[in-house]
């Protein structure tokens, strides 16, 4: 096999040739790269970094961050237990619950994986069955910040976190069951442009880290949010100087408290976004009273940022990059007419038969696919060490079909 050094449209083509299309492409180098240099940007000596398992659950990625001694922020049962079947260590890895069931918190408890509570009503629940156990807390920042309200996730209409003024009931709680609480967490939101609003969230939650309420502390946690950027023409944020600050702000607060505390952040989209790619096959073109539709084999089952967030994702015509520039819709294959990756995108000439790739495409994509429409989800291609690794493989329709009657606890026939 001949070795990898880069991917190229050259490549995307060959790609495309061997494996069919949809498929998505991963590189492995810029992971582990973006995953590395947040230890360079933020130099406080006990910091974790926690991937945010969420963004993308590919067990090539996976093991891929293991090798790389990688922590996890996992946020339901089946996430812990595919961590730990990969080899993951228990005290390597975060739980938080949001709106859990009583099943679900017998579950994780048997791991031993450390809970990150996030209601008062859970906490009570969880304090009254384990006294004497170690959590982690959840609160609200009271900050409102993040690319889209749907991933803004504190301020005053969020159902995460705990209240900061909750802070005396959760006291009552954990001295009533002598629950001792080794860590504190919050998360602001996704995509954050505005590292003002990081360093407010950070300042708020360490108002109430004092030794006196919380004397057992092991780590503080900020949760993720590190934006990248989407746009061709959007900055990249100065994570360096970011890191600098963040670093005072906690060695100042670590002063107060009377010892260094280990410092957390648990990014997903920042370590894997940049590095991912969604291949796809332009099958139709339509031009309807002058606007043109680009009509192609996937659609917002394999990537619905677009619709969900009105997200922008850079469009590139791999076949013909040196076309004449014209405006497109380019859309998807799904039964809906919101189906659309780009509107109005200028891209050269797109052809019938043409290889567009999406990019950006690493995070919050495949791991928020379905296969609506009964159409199967892409195959995944990680290219690593300068090889191919086929993860994941695409049912073929018949496949599809027959795994839905299989999955089936009884067939009934009439």
């Amino acid at each position: 096999m001949e070795k990898i050094t880069s991917i190229d449209q050259n490549l995307f083509i060959k790609f495309a040739e061997k494996y069919g299309t949809p498929l998505y492409i991963y590189d492995a180098d810029l992971i582990v790269k973006r995953y590395k240099e947040l230890y360079k940007y933020i130099t406080w000596p006990k910091l974790k970094i926690l991937y945010a398992m969420k963004a993308n659950y590919n067990i090539g990625i996976l093991h891929l961050l293991k090798s790389s001694k990688a922590y996890l922020d996992t946020v339901s049962p089946a996430e812990v237990h595919l961590a730990l079947k990969l080899g993951f260590s228990k005290d390597d890895i975060l739980y938080t619950a949001n709106n859990i069931t009583g099943e679900e918190m017998r579950e994780i408890k048997k791991t031993g994986v450390l809970f990150n509570i996030d209601s008062l009503s859970r906490l009570q629940k969880y304090a009254a069955a384990y006294p004497g156990s170690e959590i982690c807390i959840r609160f609200n920042p009271d900050v409102y910040a993040g690319a889209h309200k749907h991933v803004k996730t504190g301020g005053e209409i969020t159902k995460f976190g705990i209240l900061l003024s909750d802070v005396n009931s959760v006291k009552e709680i954990t001295n009533k069951y002598n629950i001792k609480v080794v860590g504190l967490h919050e998360h602001t939101g996704s995509g954050i442009g505005e590292t003002d609003k990081v360093y407010e969230s950070m300042t708020n939650l360490l108002k109430i880290a004092n030794q006196e309420d919380f004397p057992h502390l092991r780590f503080i946690d900020f949760g993720g949010g590190f934006k990248i950027p989407y746009k061709p023409t959007s900055a990249r944020i100065d994570y360096a100087g970011f890191g600098e600050n963040i670093s005072s702000i906690f060695s100042d607060f670590c002063k107060r408290y009377g010892r260094d505390l280990y410092m957390y952040f648990e990014p997903g989209k920042y370590i894997v976004a940049e590095s991912g790619y969604l291949l796809i096959e332009v099958n139709t073109i339509k031009n309807n009273r002058g606007r043109l539709i680009a009509g192609t084999n996937s659609g917002f089952n394999h990537l619905i940022r677009p619709l969900l967030y009105s997200s922008y994702h850079q469009i590139e015509n791999i076949s013909n990059p040196n076309g004449e520039l014209k405006i497109y819709d380019v859309c998807g294959n799904i039964c809906e007419t919101g189906d659309c990756f780009a509107e109005q995108r200028e891209l050269p000439e797109i052809r019938e038969g043409d290889k567009l790739i999406i990019k950006n495409a690493g995070a919050y994509c495949y791991s928020m696919g379905s296969i609506y429409n009964l159409r199967s989800m892409p195959s995944e291609l990680l290219i690593a060490g300068g090889k191919e690794f086929l993860i994941t493989k695409r049912l073929s329709n018949e496949e599809l079909a027959e795994s839905i009657i299989s999955s089936a606890n009884e067939v009934i026939t009439f």
